[in-house]
């Protein structure tokens, strides 16, 4: 694969968040929900899921960033830079290598050189010696390891409510078998979900399913974070005298309770009704009151006749 900063299109010295942002931005336009024929684009978008799967492990690209992984996470090859991927006993000074002079001081004391070079390379696919030091030292390199099949995109809508509430999500893989997510907490629009070995076989097993959630929005319920708000009317009546009225919440209705006189704008918290938070606790249900008048005012307008509200409740606004 690519180097992965460029295959997000970011700097070597980019934040997590501009990472993620990178990446946000690239699988949206590259989602293969998008782009069903373009088959460029589902390999494309394979490949910035895998650039981002690297960048976003802080342990996986401070690794790749010291070149001891490579882009697709195998082990670097050790004497990458040494020249010729071994040593070359011909080396001239301004290459990269060792010369058979370097080696005097070892030879004059009577060191067998074979034996060091033996202790070197003797467990990393066997080392050969030639008759003398002019004609160098060659590595015997071990052939890489079979590639892993490629990864799987998949997206998944998830309702407003199940999101919150983290219900189990049903999914159908590429092989038609279908299995039951567990949504993680924190859960977000854009959230992405690893699933092992459900990706494409390859010579060195199977790839990764790569799940990226949707959360769809709701009629009534908005997040803010980890809470959820929502409008809820009540009557005058309910307002003036105080009442108990159904209020739904993302975990099914509940009794609120509205005390006399309660304003139109007051809010009132539901706790735990909201979504959970990456450590597991869950945020609030925020309610608002509002007051909603009949569609015929007549006989509210008999009723009131004669009375006039003495307060001023723009008082606080300087009017």
């Amino acid at each position: 694969m690519a180097d992965p900063y460029a295959t997000l299109g970011v700097s070597r010295n980019a934040t997590e968040k501009d990472i993620k942002s990178a990446y946000r931005k690239l699988a949206k336009e590259l989602h293969p929900d998008r782009n069903k024929d373009n088959p460029k684009a589902a390999e494309r978008f394979s490949q910035v899921t895998q650039a981002y799967d690297l960048l976003s492990d802080k342990d996986k690209r401070a690794r790749f960033d010291r070149g001891e992984i490579d882009a697709d996470g195998n082990p670097a090859n050790p004497f990458a830079g040494m020249g010729g991927g071994g040593f070359s006993g011909g080396a001239g000074r301004g290459q990269r290598g060792f010369r058979a002079e370097d080696f005097q001081g070892f030879a004059d004391e009577g060191v067998d050189l074979g034996d060091i070079f033996e202790g070197l390379f003797g467990g990393m696919g066997g080392a050969r010696r030639s008759g003398g030091m002019g004609g160098g030292f060659g590595q015997q390199r071990r052939p890489p390891p079979p590639r892993k099949g490629a990864d799987i995109a998949y997206r998944l809508r998830v309702p407003f409510v199940d999101a919150a509430a983290r219900k189990d999500q049903r999914i159908t893989l590429a092989d038609g078998k279908t299995i039951d997510l567990k949504l993680p907490a924190g859960v977000e629009d854009g959230t992405q979900m690893r699933l092992k070995g459900k990706g494409e076989q390859g010579p060195g097993g199977a790839g990764d399913g790569i799940v990226t959630i949707s959360i769809d929005r709701h009629k009534v319920f908005r997040r803010e974070g980890d809470d959820v708000r929502m409008d809820l009317p009540i009557t005058l009546d309910e307002a003036v005298n105080g009442a108990k009225v159904r209020c739904p919440t993302v975990d099914g209705p509940v009794m609120l309770t509205i005390r006399p006189g309660t304003s139109g704008g007051t809010t009132m918290r539901l706790k735990g009704k909201g979504f959970s938070a990456k450590s597991g606790q869950r945020g609030d249900q925020l309610v608002r009151l509002e007051i909603a008048l009949p569609a015929d005012v007549s006989e509210l307008a008999k009723r009131l006749e004669g009375w006039q509200d003495g307060g001023n409740p723009r008082a606080d606004l300087g009017v």
